[in-house]
């Protein structure tokens, strides 16, 4: 899930289209549960495929990049481990050609580190799921009625501030404002919550600003450090980062965006509204792969902790209120629901974000131990929206056709 516009301020466009690039490498061979091989390899693409799995996935995105209008298209799939698919195609700026090693922000790809993070304290026996996140965030209000499970679940009934009258507008008014936490989690609760905590579900920007808050006060430790710590670092996520400015590390992946009406770059414009500071992160694809695969199959996590990952107890809930629309307490069904920082498509664990100019997928087949990752900028004509979700979608249906992922919300 991720913001939209005043009604749509999440529907984003991009840069100028062509240029087709699979640069060449030697194949991966296996890697193991915590991804040794892979972790020290540098990002780069595949041999051109002839056959198999590896060229249905880059038919499909070269015929999506055209379909869509998408200036490039960066994938790589993996399927035990083992590299299937690593490619990019178009470009990054004109005459720029996209390459696997580019960097890009992944959103509430993030969420899902902090979720299990959090998951991870919970193993360790320093938290409890349940405890009140008044021990930690003494004022928030009625925090002695929300838990550290309510903020990673989406449950505290708290309104999205991305979609409070007038923060679209002052977003797009300068797209390079810093946004302070406290002025983001102000916004939310300066407005009637929705539902009681616990009662329902409905996805909310500040849930997971109050986590990333409450799991510093909890470690001692600031955000940006705990996640390097539990998730990064183990899962070998070494070009994942956060930074407290809109820099990107190079080599850069470009995004452009006409939602201001005038097609513009947008690589370097300010996310610090998207999450928690310390959560603001980007990342290539090759770790966005790989923490699909770490996350997904709950590498990091005891048993129970894994359930907890995929159903903390939203099934059941998103129930439209007077207080809260369809479209926003969105039913959660056994097939497709948020967990806990991560959003379970029937046999899917996946994340999708986006953010002016970019789209990215980070999807996980634990099943088929199958991971599809696909970055996407988007050209003048395209259609916007989770581009690169459609492409992993396209892709899941030809490499496991028993298993297709479906759309949420």
């Amino acid at each position: 899930m991720t913001p939209t516009r005043p009604k749509a301020l999440l529907r984003l466009a991009a840069l100028t289209a062509v240029t087709a690039l699979v640069a060449v490498s030697a194949p991966a061979t296996a890697a193991g549960a915590t991804g040794e091989t892979d972790r020290h390899r540098p990002c780069v693409g595949s041999p051109a495929p002839e056959r198999g799995p590896a060229l249905d996935a880059l038919r499909i995105a070269e015929q999506a990049k055209e379909e869509l209008d998408l200036t490039s298209v960066i994938l790589r799939v993996t399927a035990d481990g083992r590299e299937v698919l690593t490619a990019a195609l178009g470009e990054s700026m004109t005459g720029v050609p996209a390459r696997p090693d580019m960097h890009f922000r992944n959103g509430n790809v993030a969420i899902s580190y902090m979720g299990t993070a959090l998951l991870r304290l919970v193993d360790e026996g320093v938290v409890g799921l349940d405890d009140p996140v008044s021990r930690w965030l003494p004022d928030l209000p009625h925090g002695d009625g929300i838990t550290l499970r309510m903020l990673g679940a989406s449950t505290t009934g708290l309104v999205d501030y991305v979609k409070a009258p007038g923060f679209g507008e002052a977003v797009y008014a300068d797209p390079f404002r810093q946004w302070t936490a406290e002025e983001l989690v102000a916004i939310s609760t300066g407005l009637p919550r929705l539902y009681e905590p616990g009662t329902d579900w409905s996805y909310s920007h500040a849930n997971f600003v109050l986590l990333g808050a409450a799991l510093e006060r909890i470690t001692g430790t600031r955000l940006d450090v705990l996640l390097q710590q539990k998730i990064l670092d183990p899962l070998g996520l070494h070009e994942t980062r956060n930074s407290y400015t809109p820099d990107i590390p190079t080599p850069v992946l470009h995004a452009f965006t006409s939602e201001r009406g005038t097609y513009e770059e947008s690589t370097f414009w300010n996310p610090s509204w998207t999450t928690a500071p310390g959560a603001v992160q980007t990342t290539d694809i090759c770790d966005l792969a790989r923490g699909a695969v770490g996350i997904g199959a709950g590498e990091l996590l005891s048993p129970s902790s894994y359930r907890q990952l995929l159903n903390p107890g939203t099934v059941g809930l998103g129930h439209p209120t007077d207080t809260c629309a369809a479209d926003v307490c969105i039913p959660q069904t056994e097939a497709t629901h948020y967990g806990m920082g991560v959003v379970v498509l029937d046999d899917w664990i996946s994340q999708h974000p986006l953010f002016f100019g970019y789209s990215a997928s980070q999807d996980y087949l634990p099943c088929e131990h199958l991971a599809i990752a696909v970055s996407t900028t988007n050209g003048p004509k395209a259609p916007g929206g989770h581009t690169a979700h459609t492409i992993a979608q396209r892709i899941a249906a030809a490499l496991a056709p028993g298993h297709p992922i479906p759309d949420f919300g």
